[in-house]
């Protein structure tokens, strides 16, 4: 397997972004709560706007082999001293090679590095039990969720 690098996209990658976020969103529409095809009809998504803004409340990590970007995983900073994770994804061909180990573990790193202390918190659509083990071995427990926003998906939280 080659080198994999992880690292937060830079303003002229929010291209690359929008293309593999939305191959996420053909490939596991009911893992992301978003429609591909409504998708395909937003001249811009917000997450671009922040990749080019180079926001440190708003980022986006990528999984890069060689030059190409394999994986994603969004950072949002919350109220107080939370923060949630969006939008994890692997390209297929590359899942089962601890590549989202390592892109949560790098958003994890970055941002307790900026926010010390912070409570990271996910959502996981039941059913989806590649991620929920993946979040669980990545040190994130179940919790009851406070919001009722998605009532149906986990929520998970990570104490840094």
């Amino acid at each position: 397997m080659k080198n994999i690098n992880f690292r937060k996209l830079l303003p002229e990658e929010s291209k690359i972004y929008r293309t593999i976020r939305l191959e996420s969103l053909e490939k596991f529409p009911d893992s992301f709560g978003a429609n591909y095809q409504e998708a395909l009809k937003i001249e811009k998504f917000p997450m671009e706007s922040h990749i080019e803004e180079q926001t440190k409340e708003r980022f986006v990590f990528g999984a890069f082999t060689d030059e190409e970007l394999i994986g994603i995983c969004s950072f949002v900073k919350g109220e107080d001293n939370t923060g949630n994770i969006y939008q994890m994804y692997v390209k297929n061909e590359f899942q089962g090679k601890n590549i989202g180990q390592g892109l949560l573990e790098a958003v994890i790193e970055e941002a307790s590095h900026t926010y010390h202390g912070i409570e990271i918190l996910l959502e996981v659509t039941p059913g989806n039990d590649k991620a929920y083990k993946l979040y669980k071995k990545a040190g994130f427990l179940e919790i009851k969720s406070s919001t009722t926003e998605n009532i149906s998906n986990i929520t998970m939280k990570y104490q840094v």
